[in-house]
């Protein structure tokens, strides 16, 4: 017997999740293990023929309060806490007529549940457990001695390790207090964070998260990594089922979230869509009257960027764009869902991953954006704004034609989701152009209408949206020798009426927003 080896010789079982308890009970008891648990719990574990001591049998005070009181007492905590090798530990416990609980299995109201099906106040509040944090985090304190389950998936490791080593590792019992730990300071995150409701800047943040896998490396081979799921409910890859292909790597899991994030804005009762990502920035976008034609208008932007890109969609996947697809190398495809004859043609493509999430995220739902700095972090509200098309302007002599209109806020919503500084160019609802991260916007309008000119067929008269204001005329005028005829801007420059006039002079109509949306 190694020497921090412990047997279990009581156990306390209260739970909300029932998953796999009687298992467990029944494995523990065939150990010989006492069995105390708590109300519900007794009452299973006692239908089903198993000798339980109810806590209030163990503290001499009956439950109270509605539930709210049963475990906080010295003869639940005290059997925790007491240090085994600890001679005035003992003595005390002795006196006090104080057993050692050697096994705590708790598992927590479920608060975040209740969070997410809307709840009211009231009952929420009623979800928030307070003896059972205290008793996993007593546990896990003196872990030295004590062992703490809070997740039933790990109930057959428990068994597992008694059956091997007769009692439990000090090893054993540490990896399960870090989990433990981990557990109520999520919990209690949720609490914080749904207490601080709307607050934009409340005095404290806390962010956690579940692991979802262990990722082969980060952006690089000699970084570490891992993907963890936390933060709000949302449908994305965090929640997305792989139905086939490789393990998803770090930059896999980042693109497929920003082509699907930008594949949300076009709702998919508005038509088929399909975006194409390549290093988080599309490089082709479109819709089109179906789920095919949408991507060969994406691809047909910059078929050399989507080579080895992420492919996005806004509805499920049939087989007819399953087949257009498949014909180029594309890392990922993430859609709501995929048919039969869509999973059959992917699935010759044995290393192409294919993720179904089930829904769309919604693109204009209130939330927050977080970003790392040295030290702390930022903290900001997603870029939800949609412009009010009853406010947009129409500051050239020259109106947009309803064409035009079409595909300027075709654009926009592009535009919204590239690095900045941003341009897209865009005709018939596709994009033809798209010049991202550029430190001069200039630079990106040219490198927009390069990539227009590199196309199998450039369109004549596209539109043109950048993300922010044209500061000089430059920007604007190199976008019409393009041959942009209308543009769709924030406007709020110093130099706007330089700009117009530029507009006005080159014959193109444009539009204000009054809205920024900067990307960095």
């Amino acid at each position: 017997m190694t020497q921090d080896l412990r047997p279990i010789r009581r156990a306390l079982l209260s739970v909300s999740d029932k998953a796999g308890l009687l298992e467990l009970a029944t494995g523990l008891a065939a150990r010989g293990v006492a069995l105390v648990s708590t109300g519900n719990s007794a009452g299973m574990l006692r239908e089903a023929g198993l000798d339980v001591t109810e806590v209030a049998e163990v503290t001499g005070s009956p439950e109270m309060l509605g539930g709210r009181v049963k475990t906080l007492h010295p003869r639940i905590h005290g059997g925790i806490l007491g240090k085994r090798g600890d001679a005035g530990h003992v003595a005390e416990m002795e006196a006090h007529g104080i057993a050692p609980i050697d096994l705590v299995v708790v598992n927590l109201y479920p608060f975040e549940a209740t969070v997410a099906r809307g709840a009211g106040f009231e009952e929420t509040v009623e979800q928030i457990d307070v003896g059972g944090p205290a008793m996993i985090r007593a546990a896990a304190k003196n872990h030295a001695d004590v062992a703490v389950l809070t997740d039933p998936a790990d109930y057959p490791a428990l068994l597992a390790e008694l059956e091997a080593q007769g009692g439990t590792t000090g090893a054993f019992r540490r990896g399960l207090a870090r989990k433990a730990f981990a557990r109520t300071a999520e919990y209690d995150a949720a609490i914080s964070g749904w207490m601080a409701g709307g607050e934009a800047a409340p005095g404290f943040r806390a962010l956690t998260g579940r692991l979802v896998q262990t990722l082969r490396y980060g952006e690089n081979p000699h970084q570490r990594a891992a993907f963890y799921r936390g933060g709000e409910a949302r449908a994305g890859v965090a929640t997305a089922m792989q139905v086939q292909g490789k393990e998803l790597s770090y930059n896999n899991i980042a693109d497929t979230d920003a082509a699907y994030e930008l594949a949300a804005e076009f709702p998919a009762g508005d038509g088929p869509a399909c975006v194409i990502v390549k290093h988080a920035n599309p490089c082709g976008v479109a819709t089109g009257a179906t789920l095919a034609e949408a991507y060969g208008k994406a691809l047909a932007c910059d078929p050399v960027s989507a080579f080895g890109g992420i492919v996005a969609l806004n509805r499920p996947l049939d087989a007819e764009a399953a087949e257009a697809i498949a014909k180029v190398f594309t890392e990922v495809v993430i859609a709501p869902d995929a048919d039969e004859g869509a999973r059959e043609v992917l699935a010759r493509k044995g290393n192409l991953r294919l993720l179904l999430a089930g829904g769309l995220p919604e693109a204009v739902a209130p939330g927050l954006m977080w970003k790392q700095v040295a030290g702390g972090f930022l903290v900001q509200d997603r870029d939800a704004g949609v412009p009010d098309m009853g406010k947009l302007r129409v500051v050239t002599r020259r109106a947009p034609t309803e064409e035009e209109m079409r595909d300027l806020l075709f654009a926009w919503r592009v535009a919204k989701h590239v690095k900045s500084n941003a341009i897209v160019l865009a005709k018939g609802g596709a994009t033809v152009g798209i010049g991202a991260g550029q430190m001069s916007r200039v630079d990106s309008v040219r490198i927009a209408a390069r990539k227009m000119g590199e196309m199998a067929a450039p369109p004549a008269g596209p539109v043109v949206a950048s993300d922010a204001f044209f500061p000089f005329a430059d920007g604007l005028l190199a976008a019409a020798e393009a041959g942009a005829v209308a543009a769709i801007q924030p406007g709020g420059s110093m130099r706007d009426a330089e700009v117009i006039a530029a507009a006005d002079a080159a014959g193109m109509a444009m539009v204000f927003t009054d809205m920024r949306h900067f990307r960095h």
